[in-house]
């Protein structure tokens, strides 16, 4: 087996025999990787509390068929204020959920790596967490191809936008509205635009509007519901 250094951050983890922990994590340079993480469990592991959900550790493993062994991890950042707090833990938990279902293994992801350490770092600071997860999702959606039509009908260009198609690819004007599309309130269009662009905007019950409808257009091209979001609207 080859020994290998990479740096990753932690998606989740499960159980594995009675001592034992899978451990999933993003690396920029290696997409998914699923290691082993060996008597981690017990009470006095070599790994304490190096390798928990959202933090970010540079590693030293074998490389199996399978699975690989992590041998040595060292924190990069472990994001303690976030896990403080419910609502940053849950959106935190979704940012991850959404990384682990679009990146794959052997498949170099430094889009979605970087996009999940900037987000954790946004909630680290106390950032604007609807408006986070919002941004995160759209950027996702454009990492897999589909960036959604924001300024713009996504169907002939017109810039009087008035309702968003999941399938059309983003707001649509009047006259090209698909079937699927839903109506939109005044000003849910540019507070899309503006934090797909990282401004800084304040505006709650537009960032919750905006918010559902970056859930639904992702969701649409995952073809899957993203399971932490239920969480963040109970």
């Amino acid at each position: 087996m080859a020994i290998k250094n990479d740096q990753g951050i932690v998606l989740r983890t499960y159980s594995f025999g009675e001592a034992d922990k899978v451990v999933v994590l993003i690396s920029a340079t290696s997409g998914k990787l699923r290691c082993v993480a060996k008597g981690i469990r017990k009470t006095k592991s070599r790994f304490g509390g190096r390798l928990e959900q959202f933090v970010h550790v540079d590693l030293v493993l074998y490389e199996g068929r399978n699975l690989g062994t992590i041998t040595q991890a060292e924190v990069v950042e472990a994001y303690p204020k976030l896990r403080t707090d419910l609502e940053a833990v849950s959106v935190a938990a979704t940012m991850a959920e959404i990384t682990d279902l679009v990146v794959q293994e052997d498949e170099p992801s430094i889009g979605m790596f970087l996009l999940l350490q900037r987000g954790l770092g946004a909630l680290e600071q106390g950032g604007q967490r609807t408006d986070l997860l919002t941004h995160f999702m759209l950027r996702t959606a454009g990492i897999i191809g589909f960036t959604p039509a924001l300024d713009a009908c996504a169907s002939c260009g017109s810039d009087a936008v008035e309702r968003f198609s999941f399938s059309a690819g983003g707001a649509v004007c009047r006259n090209c509205s698909p079937t699927d599309s839903v109506r939109l309130r005044v000003g849910v269009a540019g507070h899309l635009l503006q934090v797909a662009n990282r401004e800084v905007v304040t505006e709650p019950q537009l960032a919750q509007d905006a918010q559902g409808v970056a859930k639904k257009f992702l969701e649409f091209h995952l073809e899957r519901p993203i399971k932490s979001m239920a969480v963040l609207s109970a």
